[in-house]
């Protein structure tokens, strides 16, 4: 295994070299939070794929593959519908808005009211996200080196806190075309051809396996309809997604450049599936789904090639893990904390306003890393994200871009309302149960629309801002920089 590890080890030190790269250019709240708004499309849907696609989408994509057959592509093939949806028909218009948080869009929308409980809202997702994909370094690491699960999460929970830490938005941006560099080759080019090859083809696959593992609707159509709620639904409004699409620097490039790894993600679903069907021809009493990418790497795949897949899994977790921090960072500074001090921050303060977005990012961090460590149950905190957002924010959030009728009182009775509709079901149902997203996110609509119709429409002065902004015509309040990086070649 020592190439192996050599390769994991080159992989980990280039990671935290590109954290300091990017430190030397973020000098301003535009370049550390949105990478100064000026990604070009190349760089944009390699980093937007690598976000989306993290150890959930790898590990547990096989694992699905491994359980249910090819149908076990629903799970990632929802998050790439999600993300082709925002990017064709929301991208652009998100973009046009050149703010940095989804409360800002709310407040821009609503007039300036729903900023604070929509944010403790995504923040709770955000730091959710982050934690998961904390956990999933045990997983790795305990392949890679037998490692204690706590010294594991700590090891690659400390190397994504301080790369992001250091260069913020530019450090990801960077480490995640790397990442998503690495996940094309290991899983789409080594893995899926050397495990199909292994399984003795797709013929001996089929020979050797119920049908029912062919059958694209087998993991069944309420799962099915739940992912779209939760994954589809979910891609149209997360924080962790927003920031990235704020990071475009056109609305052309947000709107092709996110189809293109809308598509991708395609791809990478139908991937994971058939490795997973692969793997349960190999090793058909696994006893646990999730093992089976772990297996099939350090069984079937040569001394190097295995330490780059396995990099490409720990690229995968990297990814949405830095996503999620500087998502989770960026809500608890400028959308909770700012608030609550009534902070108005003011041109002259760019720098101090890096420090304080650094310090935050250190902060979550810290939080996220010993929650992970607390933490075992991974599919139960992601489920409870997912449930909080989709439920709580969904609604105020799509209806402020759709329906000019929304009031700020409708939106927050949608987000109070169907935030402890979510929680309150959980706790009768049980946090896996589906009936929490249903009901919740239904409890949610019916408040919007009730409470908006019984109020005062929204003055016509804030609407007619907001469709400047939307329209891109109007004067954004930011930074010189910011107008400056506009001036600069963007990032190809």
């Amino acid at each position: 295994m020592a190439v192996d590890y050599l390769v994991i080890v080159v992989y980990l030190a280039g990671m935290l070299a590109m954290g300091w790269w990017g430190m030397r250019r973020a000098k301003s709240k535009s370049e550390f939070l949105v990478a100064g708004r000026r990604l070009g499309p190349a760089m944009y849907s390699g980093t937007m794929a690598a976000i989306v696609l993290g150890g959930a989408s790898t590990i547990g994509g096989v694992g699905l593959g491994y359980q249910y057959g090819l149908s076990g592509a629903w799970m990632v093939f929802t998050i790439g519908l999600g993300l082709l949806a925002l990017s064709v028909f929301f991208s652009a218009r998100i973009a046009r808005l050149k703010v940095y948080t989804v409360s800002e869009m709310l407040d821009l929308r609503y007039g300036g009211r729903a900023g604070v409980i929509s944010g403790l809202v995504m923040w709770a997702y955000t730091l959710m996200l982050a934690v998961t994909s904390t956990i999933a370094y045990a997983t790795i690491f305990d392949v890679l080196f037998d490692m204690n699960r706590t010294l594991a999460i700590v090891l690659g929970g400390s190397i994504v806190v301080a790369y992001s830490t250091l260069g913020g938005m530019w450090s990801i941006t960077l480490t995640d075309m790397v990442q998503f560099v690495v996940k094309t080759i290991g899983v789409l080019l080594l893995l899926l051809p050397v495990a199909v090859v292994k399984a003795g083809g797709f013929s001996e696959m089929k020979a050797q396996l119920p049908t029912e593992y062919f059958d694209p609707l087998g993991i069944g159509g309420e799962t099915i309809f739940t992912y779209v709620l939760i994954y589809t639904f979910g891609m149209l409004i997360g924080q962790d997604i927003w920031q990235r699409v704020f990071t475009a620097r056109s609305d052309r490039t947000a709107r092709w450049g996110g189809t293109v790894a809308g598509t991708y993600c395609l791809l990478y679903a139908v991937a994971g599936a058939v490795i997973g069907t692969a793997a349960k021809v190999l090793y058909p009493n696994l006893a646990s789904a999730d093992d089976a990418f772990a297996t099939i790497v350090k069984d079937e795949l040569p001394m190097g090639v295995r330490g780059l897949v396995l990099a490409a899994a720990l690229a995968a977790v990297m990814s949405t893990s830095s996503g999620a921090l500087i998502a989770c960072a960026t809500v608890a500074n400028n959308d909770i904390w700012a608030r609550l001090r009534g902070i108005v921050r003011t041109e002259g303060e760019q720098h101090d306003e890096v420090k304080g977005n650094r310090a935050f990012i250190l902060l979550m961090g810290l939080a996220v890393i010993a929650t992970a460590i607390a933490l075992n149950d991974v599919v139960q905190a992601l489920t409870v994200a997912y449930n909080l957002l989709v439920g709580g924010l969904l609604v105020p959030i799509l209806g402020g871009l759709l329906w000019k009728r929304g009031t700020a009182q409708g939106a927050l009775a949608s987000v109070a309302v169907g935030g402890l509709a979510v929680i309150g079901l959980m706790a009768a149902y049980g946090i896996l149960a589906n009936e929490p997203v249903y009901y919740g996110l239904l409890a949610s609509l019916a408040a919007y629309v009730a409470v908006s119709l019984a109020t005062r429409p929204t003055d016509a002065a804030v609407l007619a801002a907001w469709r400047e902004r939307l329209a891109g015509r109007a004067p954004v309040p930011g930074t010189a920089s910011e107008t400056v990086s506009e001036q600069v070649p963007a990032a190809q």
